[in-house]
C-alpha cells in the first residue's frame, strides 16, 4: 500500500491492467493448466499425466492463498477464509479428486486476485490526481527572465507562469493576469471560475485562456491536491463500524466453520463407514460456508464510494462518516458563511443628531472598529472606505468578547456593539428602540454607537443569503431529513428572518460556540444522527459534537480540512445533498451485498451438508457470488 503520509511523485507505479498483477498471472496459469488437464483427459491421455497436470495446476493456483493461510495461522494464530479453502483443496487432493482440487484452487485464486486488483485500482485512481499538476514549471527569476524547473523545486514565494491550456502547478495567489479556471478536479465544480490578481488558484486546476503569473503559497508536497490525495487515501483505509463488525464476525465464524467441517467428516464417516464420501462432503461444506462475499461486501463498497465522492469535491474521512451520512435525520447549519455569503455589508446608517451626520457616525464607528478583528468591524471599515472618509486614530481600544468594543476618539470614550452591549454600558436606548426593532425585523444586524452620555447613531449590517441555500434546504426535506436547523450568534429577529427566507424548520439565535455545541447535543438526543455544517474553524465545538461535522469551502484551508469529518471543497452548499446521497446510496449497496451473501450461505451450506451440492458447484457458486458483490460495490466508483 502507498504510504499516505508521503504523497509524492516517487510513489511506486500502480497496476492498471489485470495482467500486470502477479496473483492474476499465477491464477490464469492455473486456469490454463486446469484446461490442459481437462483436454488431456478427453483426449485419452494416461491418467498419471492428467493427474500430474491437475496437481501442478492446484499448486500454482494455491500459491498465494495457501501461503497466506499458513502465515495467518503461524504468525497471527488466526483461522481465516484462506485456511478453509486450503484445507478443502488438500482434502480433495488427498482423496484423489485432483480435478476438483485444481478447480477450487483456480476459481478461488482468480476471484481473490481480481478482488485485490479491483481494490488496488480503485485506491490508485485517487493518486492519479497528482498527475494533473504539470511536472515542469516555468519559474520567473528575480530579473523577470524565465527558467524551466521541476515541480519539486518550487518553494513558497516563487513566481511562476501559467499559460493558456496549462494546469496550475501548485497552490498560489494570482499576481498578474486574468482568466477562467476549471476547478472541477479539486472542488467538483464544473463551471469555470473567473480569476484575477489577488485570487487564489489551486494545484491541478486547468487554465482555460489567459496567461497568469502566480506566487506559490504551497509546495508540491503540501498543496491542496496533495492534501486531497493524502486524506482520501487515509480515509479508504479507515474502517467503519460495519467493516469492524464483519472482521470480528469472520474471526469467530471461520474457526467455527472449520470445526463444523471436521465434525461432518468424523460423524458422517463414523456412522456410515464411508470416509471418502464424508471427507469430500466436509471439504464442500468448508467451501460453501466460507464468508468471502460477506467479508468483502462492506470494504469494497466503502473504498469505491469514498474515491467517487472525492472526485465530486466531497472528502469523506472514513467509513464511519460515510455510514453516518447515510443515516442522518437532522442537519444543523451555521448561518454566517454557510447559509449566507459571510461577507456582511453596512446597508443603513441612521444618525440621532447627537453626533452629526451619517458620515460623522460612520467615521467614529470606523475609528473604534479599526483595531477589531470582528467581521462586522470589517464591514464598517469597508463602508467608510467606500465613502472615502478620513478616519481618525482611536486610542485606548478594548474589545469586549461577544459584545462590542470601546475606544477613545477625539478625546471622548465611544462604545460600539450590539444593543444589549451598549445598554449594558449604561446607555438608554429608548429613543432608538423602535428603529432597532424595525431593522432587526428585516433581518439586519444592528450595531449601536454611543459616547459616554448618549446614542450617536445606529448602523444596520446585512449578509446576503446564498442563492442555493433555499434550494438546498428544500432538497434536504425532499431527502427525508426530518429537521433542518440554523444556529447563529445573531439576534432572534435576524435569525428568524433568514430562517424564513430559506425554509429552515428551527432557528437557534444569540448562541456562543459552546451554546451551539449544546444545541447540537440536544438534536442528537432527539434525532440520533445529526450533521453540523460550518466553516470548520469557528464552529469547532458543534462540529465535534455532531455525528458528522461538515466543513464547507475548504479548498486551500488546511485547518478546515483537518477539523471536519467531511469537507466540501467548493464553496457550494449544494454539495451537502451530494454527500448525503452518496452516504445513502452506499448503505443501499452494502445492504444488497449483505443480503446476497447471506442468501448464498443459506442455500449452499445445507446443500453441501446433505450432499445435494458437489464440490465443483459449491466452488463455482461461491466465487461467482464474490465477484457479483465486488462488481456491485465498485459500481459506486462510476456513479454520477
Amino acid at each position: 500500500m502507498t504510504d499516505v503520509g508521503q504523497t509524492t511523485r516517487q510513489d511506486p507505479p500502480t497496476v492498471e491492467r489485470p495482467w500486470q498483477s502477479r496473483p492474476v498471472r499465477w491464477s490464469v496459469s492455473a486456469g490454463v493448466l486446469l484446461a490442459a488437464g481437462f483436454v488431456a483427459g478427453l483426449a485419452g491421455a494416461p491418467t498419471s499425466l492428467v493427474t500430474g497436470i491437475y496437481v501442478v495446476a492446484t499448486v500454482v493456483g494455491a500459491r498465494f492463498f495457501a501461503a497466506e493461510a499458513v502465515e495467518e495461522l503461524w504468525e497471527d494464530h488466526e483461522i481465516g477464509i484462506e485456511l478453509l479453502m486450503t484445507v478443502a483443496t488438500v482434502v480433495a487432493g488427498l482423496l484423489g479428486e485432483w480435478g476438483e482440487a485444481a478447480s477450487l484452487a483456480f476459481l478461488y485464486s482468480i476471484s481473490e486476485a481480481l478482488e485485490e486488483f479491483t481494490e488496488d485500482r480503485t485506491r490508485a485512481a485517487i493518486n492519479k490526481l497528482l498527475d494533473l499538476a504539470p511536472r515542469r514549471v516555468t519559474r520567473l527569476r528575480a530579473d523577470g527572465t524565465e527558467e524551466e524547473v521541476e515541480l519539486d523545486a518550487i518553494v513558497v514565494g516563487d513566481r511562476f507562469v501559467v499559460r493558456p491550456g496549462q494546469n496550475v502547478a501548485t497552490d498560489g495567489m494570482v499576481e498578474q493576469g486574468r482568466t477562467a479556471i476549471d476547478e472541477s478536479a479539486v472542488t467538483g465544480e464544473s463551471v469555470p471560475v473567473e480569476k484575477q490578481a489577488g485570487d487564489r488558484v489551486f494545484a491541478g486546476t486547468s487554465n482555460a485562456q489567459g496567461a497568469l503569473v502566480v506566487t506559490a503559497t504551497a509546495t508540491a508536497s503540501d498543496n491542496t491536491l496533495a492534501q486531497v490525495v493524502k486524506l482520501v487515501s487515509e480515509a479508504q483505509e479507515r474502517k467503519g463500524r460495519g467493516e469492524q463488525f464483519m472482521e470480528r464476525f469472520a474471526g469467530i465464524y471461520s474457526p467455527a466453520v472449520l470445526a463444523v467441517g471436521a465434525l461432518v467428516a468424523l460423524v458422517g464417516g463414523a456412522l456410515t463407514g464411508d470416509w471418502d464420501v464424508w471427507l469430500l462432503r466436509s471439504a464442500t461444506v468448508l467451501v460453501a460456508a466460507a464468508p468471502c462475499a460477506l467479508v468483502i461486501s462492506v470494504p469494497v463498497t466503502y473504498v469505491a464510494a469514498i474515491g467517487s465522492a472525492s472526485r465530486k469535491g466531497v472528502l469523506i474521512k472514513g467509513g464511519i462518516y460515510l455510514e453516518e451520512l447515510g443515516r442522518l435525520r437532522a442537519v444543523a447549519m451555521d448561518k454566517t458563511g454557510t447559509l449566507t455569503r459571510g461577507a456582511p455589508e453596512v446597508v443603513d446608517i441612521r444618525a440621532t443628531g447627537a453626533g452629526g451626520s451619517e458620515d460623522d457616525v460612520l467615521v467614529r464607528a470606523a475609528a473604534v472598529e479599526r483595531r477589531s478583528e470582528h467581521p462586522l468591524a470589517r464591514a464598517v471599515l469597508a463602508a467608510a472606505d467606500d465613502r472615502r472618509l478620513v478616519v481618525p486614530e482611536a486610542t485606548a481600544f478594548e474589545a469586549v468578547t461577544g459584545g462590542g468594543a470601546r475606544a477613545t476618539v477625539d478625546g471622548t470614550v465611544h462604545r460600539i456593539g450590539s444593543p444589549a452591549f451598549v445598554e449594558g454600558e449604561g446607555c438608554d436606548l429608548t429613543a432608538v428602540r423602535a428603529e432597532i426593532d424595525e431593522l432587526e425585523a428585516k433581518g439586519r444586524t444592528v450595531v449601536v454607537l454611543a459616547d459616554a452620555h448618549q446614542v450617536i447613531g445606529i448602523l444596520a449590517i446585512a449578509d446576503t443569503v446564498r442563492e442555493q441555500s433555499a434550494r438546498t434546504v428544500e432538497e434536504l426535506h425532499r431527502l427525508g431529513i426530518e429537521r433542518v436547523v440554523m444556529l447563529t450568534g445573531d439576534n432572534p429577529r435576524t435569525a428568524r428572518f433568514i430562517a424564513d427566507q430559506v425554509g429552515i424548520d428551527e432557528a437557534g439565535a444569540a448562541l456562543s460556540p459552546q451554546d451551539k455545541a449544546e444545541y447540537v447535543q440536544d438534536l442528537m438526543d432527539r434525532f440520533g444522527h445529526v450533521a453540523m455544517v460550518g466553516d470548520g474553524i469557528n464552529d469547532a465545538p458543534p462540529l465535534a459534537t455532531a455525528s458528522v461535522g461538515i466543513a464547507m469551502g475548504t479548498a486551500g484551508s488546511d485547518i478546515a480540512i483537518e477539523t471536519a469529518d467531511v469537507a466540501l471543497m467548493a464553496d457550494d452548499l449544494g454539495r451537502l445533498t451530494d454527500a448525503i446521497r452518496i452516504g445513502r446510496r452506499t448503505r443501499r449497496v452494502v445492504r444488497q451485498n449483505l443480503v446476497l451473501s447471506f442468501i448464498i450461505l443459506a442455500v449452499l451450506v445445507p446443500g453441501a451438508l446433505f450432499g445435494v451440492i458437489g464440490l465443483p458447484l459449491a466452488v463455482l457458486a461461491h466465487e461467482l457470488s464474490e465477484l457479483v458483490v465486488i462488481v456491485n460495490g465498485t459500481r459506486l466508483a462510476r456513479a454520477s
